[in-house]
């Protein structure tokens, strides 16, 4: 039976109406930062899709128990336009840490129409809609993980194989299958080749995050190189301010900042570190050393300027919520459209960490982000014995020494992920750094800047689109390749 479970129990009557309807419609049918390091993949415009059609299948709540059968509901999208029948090839586009609303429309769509691909993408369980339970309390959260993850997209690839194979009355028939994702789903993605290689011809793995980092260091000593000297200096002098003030008016300063919610010290100072890396991670630098640098040089106030920046373009037009920081609002176990934040510290504390702590010398974040704040945290927002096992983690998955095959790897140059990531090519795994001034997370499929959605993943403001199509040049030769190599291997096989 479709469950939604708290404490065993079932689904409210309305619930299961809903999910009741859902099933119908889909029969019918023919698919950062802190707290997440991709905050694009929610974006709710209309015009950033192929398509927002929702279609459900059931989905299996623990791959590993041979004794729990229950089942949940899980939301696809399906983009069928370029899709050359019968035996096309599917694109299978990952969804990761936030909603996932349709099927974004950047360069992937450029890909699909190329190869006459279909493209089906799977919402990541527990997040948007895909939620099993009724309750995020932490008991509840023991279903939610990488591994349970990457299970969930095989036996989604098993089940829309089957429908498209019974639409086209057709028996054991297989399309060639390729599967994409940015930052922790370009990890899933990469992985997913790694754990299911019989079950995808390739990966792209854009801006993927596959080493887990207890103490992530490297992501603040990147922001101050892709800041350059004048930049750097100016927001470590801003920290320094910031401080000191904090210490004589604390309310104050933070209501400057349009963050008095903030009542922890360490929230508020992990705020600010996520307004300044914002900038470089998807392709802004600019609007962010630009203010800076000339307040610093008129001798202007630099808190005053930085408030500024913070308020107008990381809460405005970026469209961060400050409580997004808030632990009191970690600690909300309700489903709702703001889970997102409270599922992916979850993650955060129990397999990856990338704790974004300051380094030791020549930091531009405030020292007060250090491990004990991260380890704070998921005690309070989650309670006893919740800590990131990193160890096994990277030895579930290898790291950077990941043992995979057919795996492309891209980063931005100015990308704090980046260092997370698998940066050297080895044996059938090619890695590209896409360098130029704004060239951050996900580029290859996003463009510049990738904040915000450039339609079809747009190059020209990169300030190299060169470098941007010379990548991409490359990773088409991949696909095509790979993907030839499948169909061989299935017409040798009848």
């Amino acid at each position: 039976m479709m469950m939604r479970q708290e404490e065993g129990s079932m689904i409210l009557p309305w619930l299961l109406l809903f999910l009741l309807f859902s099933s119908f419609s889909d029969g019918l049918g023919l698919l950062t930062s802190h707290p997440m390091l991709d905050r694009l993949s929610g974006s709710s415009s209309s015009g950033n899709y192929l398509t927002q059609k929702e279609f459900w299948f059931n989905q299996t709540l623990d791959h590993f128990s041979p004794f729990d059968h229950r089942q949940f509901q899980q939301r696809y999208y399906e983009f069928l336009d370029h899709f050359r029948l019968p035996d096309g090839p599917i694109f299978l586009k990952i969804c990761g840490e936030s909603s996932c609303n349709g099927i974004t429309n950047d360069y992937i769509s450029v890909l699909a129409k190329k190869f006459g691909a279909a493209v089906v993408s799977l919402e990541h369980r527990y997040y948007g809609k895909s939620s099993p339970f009724n309750s995020l309390k932490t008991e509840n959260l023991r279903y939610l993980s990488s591994k349970q993850a990457l299970f969930d997209l095989a036996v989604f690839r098993q089940y829309y194989q089957e429908s498209l194979n019974s639409k086209s009355n057709r028996e054991n028939v297989e399309n060639p299958w390729f599967v994409f994702g940015v930052s922790y789903p370009g990890a899933l993605s990469a992985w997913f080749r790694l754990k299911f290689p019989h079950l995808t011809c390739g990966s792209l793995a854009s801006s993927a995050v596959v080493l887990a980092v207890y103490n992530y260091t490297e992501f603040d000593k990147q922001i101050g190189e892709s800041a350059g000297a004048e930049c750097k200096a100016a927001l470590q002098e801003t920290n320094e301010l910031v401080e000191q003030r904090l210490a004589t008016d604390a309310k104050a300063v933070k209501t400057l900042f349009g963050a008095a919610e903030l009542e922890i010290d360490g929230d508020f100072f992990y705020f600010l570190a996520d307004a300044a890396a914002i900038a470089f991670q998807y392709g802004n630098p600019d609007k962010l050393c630009s203010p800076l640098v000339e307040a610093k040089k008129a001798g202007d106030d630099l808190v005053d300027a930085y408030a500024k920046y913070v308020k107008e373009y990381y809460l405005g037009s970026f469209g961060v919520n400050v409580q997004t920081y808030n632990q009191k609002h970690l600690k909300n176990t309700a489903v709702s459209e703001d889970s997102a934040d409270r599922l992916w510290w979850f993650q955060v504390c129990t397999e990856v960490a990338y704790f974004q702590v300051a380094p030791l010398n020549d930091s531009v974040r405030s020292t007060k982000v250090d491990t004990r704040y991260h380890l704070d945290l998921c005690k309070n927002v989650f309670g006893e014995g919740i800590y990131p096992d990193v160890a096994a983690t990277n030895i579930y998955y290898g790291g950077t020494k990941i043992a995979g095959s057919k795996i492309v790897f891209t980063n931005g140059s100015q990308d704090p992920w980046r260092h997370a990531s698998k940066q050297t090519s080895s044996t059938d795994m090619p890695s590209y750094t896409i360098s130029c001034h704004n060239c951050g997370h996900g580029t290859d499929l996003r463009g510049c800047p990738q904040a915000p959605l450039n339609i079809e993943g747009n190059a020209e403001k990169c300030s190299s689109p060169d470098a941007v199509n010379k990548v991409r040049q490359q990773i088409v030769e991949h696909i095509d390749l790979w993907l030839s190599q499948c169909q061989d291997a299935a017409r040798s096989a009848i």
